[in-house]
């Protein structure tokens, strides 16, 4: 790890929950300003109907020892992101961090692209691709003002791995893989700038959303491996913001900038743990053990 985060300034674009609260909770515990977005908030939901909320994000924030901004924002808007962005150059004068988590999207899982809700489809698409070229519109002129930016595209799946599977359905697999490429695309535009653009994925994310459906909690989570034996490989939110809190950090960041990267790669890197004290490395476990057909173990993996 380098320095603290203590004076600078993130955007955790999609922080209402799962990775986003994750990064921004993370981000927050190495001192940050971290700015809080979402569609959820205390007086409105999104159509995902979840109960967290921009608000308690932001006071997990605050709790970890940074200072974070709830501000409701539709990234499918670009004047509600100019606004964000116009608000953050007003109040700090900077941006050295960007972190594209936005998402909120149905998916419709192992549906071919006939059979599926054109409609839910595009919708999805413009939720996981179009909200980040938006808030990267907005956000990278005040980002590359100074040099060290640094730009994190979160996604599903390591290039290495996506690109030799299919990922639950048309719409969810061109999602994920035009996310990644963003980052690829954005470490060309930002090197000339002495920014970085990374693309991000956790493993088996133990969201709030995934915890409700194994009908666990973070506390018990173990719980769920009766019945879904791979879970076993699973990691909290923390895991991944701690990777996010590292890149930050990191004085020498740019030798990463266009790669793929996973949360447990970056673990072995920067030496950080996820909140049990282990380090799930969940993108060799799932080739090299859930593919490949062999029973669920962990050992060696986390």
């Amino acid at each position: 790890m380098g320095t603290s985060l203590a004076g600078r300034v993130a955007l955790v674009a999609g922080a209402t929950r799962g990775a986003g609260r994750g990064i921004a909770v993370q981000l927050g515990a190495a001192g940050a300003t971290v700015y809080v977005t979402g569609r959820t908030s205390g007086t409105q939901r999104s159509e995902m109907n979840r109960p967290e909320t921009i608000e308690e994000t932001a006071a997990l924030v605050d709790e970890a020892g940074g200072h974070g901004i709830p501000v409701r924002v539709d990234h499918l808007v670009p004047s509600e992101v100019r606004a964000l962005v116009t608000r953050i150059r007003r109040d700090q004068g900077h941006l050295h961090v960007l972190v594209n988590d936005i998402w909120g999207a149905e998916i419709e899982w192992g549906r071919p692209v006939w059979e599926s809700s054109l409609e839910t489809g595009l919708h999805t698409l413009r939720l996981a691709v179009d909200t980040h070229a938006i808030t990267c519109h907005y956000a990278l002129p005040l980002l590359i003002e100074q040099p060290g930016g640094l730009v994190v595209e979160v996604t599903d799946g390591t290039d290495e791995y996506n690109a030799t599977h299919y990922r639950v359905s048309f719409f969810y697999d061109l999602a994920k893989a035009s996310v990644s490429r963003m980052a690829f695309a954005l470490a060309h535009e930002l090197e000339p700038h002495g920014a970085t653009a990374v693309s991000l994925t956790p493993g088996w994310l133990r969201s709030e959303a995934m915890l409700e459906a194994h009908g666990v909690a973070e506390a018990n989570w173990r719980d769920a491996i009766a019945h879904a034996p791979h879970f076993a490989i699973s990691e909290s939110p923390a895991f991944v913001g701690r990777a996010v809190a590292a890149l930050a950090q990191d004085p020498a960041v740019a030798r990463w900038n266009g790669q793929s990267l996973s949360s447990g790669q970056l673990a072995r890197v920067y030496g950080f743990t996820d909140l049990d004290g282990s380090r799930p490395d969940a993108w060799r476990y799932v080739p090299e053990v859930q593919d490949a057909g062999r029973p669920a173990d962990a050992t060696g993996y986390r």
